[in-house]
């Protein structure tokens, strides 16, 4: 496991494009029938007598990508920290390539776990060289062996050009690709990352955050990938968890989490929504953008129908049933969100639709919601 240096200063991230990563192996795809990579059973930690993980079970297989999702105080860092050695469980037990490394009557320190390690700072030392820094993961080789591996991990991540530069001469995406190679040439049998895209501005992080999904695919690496960003999360994970006050409350593809959410709060993680009080009466909820199926329940109960932007498509409001007026638009390039006054909505029914479709403010627009973006929850 790589050490952590003294924090340095970064140069700020430039607005360019990365470089394309070179590719030099086949991509490969999680294998479910091998031994998983990582196996946490029923693992529970507790600072004072407050629960910050509640008996999370999870496993990885071998070269899956794993996103831990949720908001801050979900448990997500203490959960990394627990399997990269940093604290040790209150209960529960930890595998690695099926070795026990934490449990009852076992702890195996961080640096005999195997596992690579990618901090939010990127955690370069200031005075060595790119290759230097890269070389600091290498353990027990001949020096030949290990420049070779150090310089092939550069290659892998578009950086082979820049192995005599030192940390201040690069972008900040460029830091983050160097702390990548350095987590990778030792071959960890598990590489944890920690909020790795954050200090990025927004298009640096977007080409980084492909790059670094693909270097993890190709090299095969099981990873796990803790953000609060539900961006990062679904362009890069295999599948993604959940977090919320300490527990997995629903695990699976990006796709299951964003069309089926189990609740309310999973669901507004990952999309924004119109959220509309209403009551079961026989099987369906009205409201006044529709009538919705109601989740199963009893007559009476209080339901929330949410409504996602992209759910509502526009047209004239002389041609439809439900209309509304347009308070106000805004431009994110190819489409507009739009924000609608409708009648019996104590807030305006949000609109994503195409920026030549935008009705401007002050007009009357008819709408119609498409069910497939209604999703509707208890109230409780």
């Amino acid at each position: 496991m790589t050490l952590r240096p003294p924090a340095a200063d970064t140069a700020p991230a430039r607005t360019t494009d990365a470089p394309e990563i070179v590719r030099i192996g086949p991509r490969k795809a999680p294998d479910l029938h091998r031994t998983p990579s990582l196996v946490v059973e029923s693992a529970s930690r507790r600072y004072r007598s407050v629960p910050a993980l509640d008996s999370v079970s999870l496993s990885l297989s071998p070269g899956e990508i794993v996103a831990l999702v949720g908001h801050s105080g979900s448990g997500k860092s203490t959960l990394l920290r627990l399997i990269a050695g940093l604290e040790r469980p209150d209960a529960g037990r930890i595998l690695i390539n099926g070795n026990e490394v934490s449990g009852p009557s076992i702890f195996v320190p961080p640096e005999r776990r195997g596992v690579g390690m990618m901090f939010q700072d990127y955690a370069l030392f200031p005075h060595l060289t790119v290759l230097k820094n890269v070389l600091f993961g290498v353990r027990g080789l001949p020096a030949i062996d290990a420049r070779a591996a150090a310089l092939q991990a550069l290659t892998r991540v578009g950086l082979r050009d820049r192995e005599n530069d030192y940390p201040h001469m690069l972008s900040g995406g460029e830091q983050q690709r160097v702390a990548l190679a350095r987590a990778l040439v030792p071959q960890p049998n598990l590489l944890l990352m920690d909020e790795p895209f954050s200090n990025l501005d927004r298009r640096t992080r977007d080409v980084i955050r492909d790059q670094t999904g693909a270097v993890l695919r190709e090299s095969g690496t099981s990873s796990i990938l803790v953000t609060h960003d539900p961006d990062d999360a679904m362009r890069v994970a295999d599948r993604i968890m959940m977090m919320q006050a300490g527990r997995i409350v629903q695990s699976g593809t990006a796709e299951e989490l964003y069309r089926r959410p189990k609740s309310l709060s999973v669901a507004r993680f990952f999309s924004e929504l119109t959220e509309i009080s209403g009551v079961r009466r026989d099987g369906v909820v009205d409201t006044p953008v529709g009538r919705f199926p109601a989740p199963p329940g009893a007559d009476g109960d209080n339901v929330i129908v949410c409504v996602r932007p992209r759910g509502i498509k526009l047209f004239d409001h002389t041609i439809g049933l439900q209309s509304g007026r347009v308070l106000s638009g805004q431009c994110l390039g190819d489409t507009v969100l739009v924000d609608i006054a409708v009648e019996g909505l104590d807030q305006p029914l949000r609109a994503q639709v195409p920026a030549d479709d935008a009705p401007a403010p002050g007009h009357l627009t008819g709408f119609e919601v498409d069910t497939d973006e209604v999703l509707v929850f208890p109230a409780d």
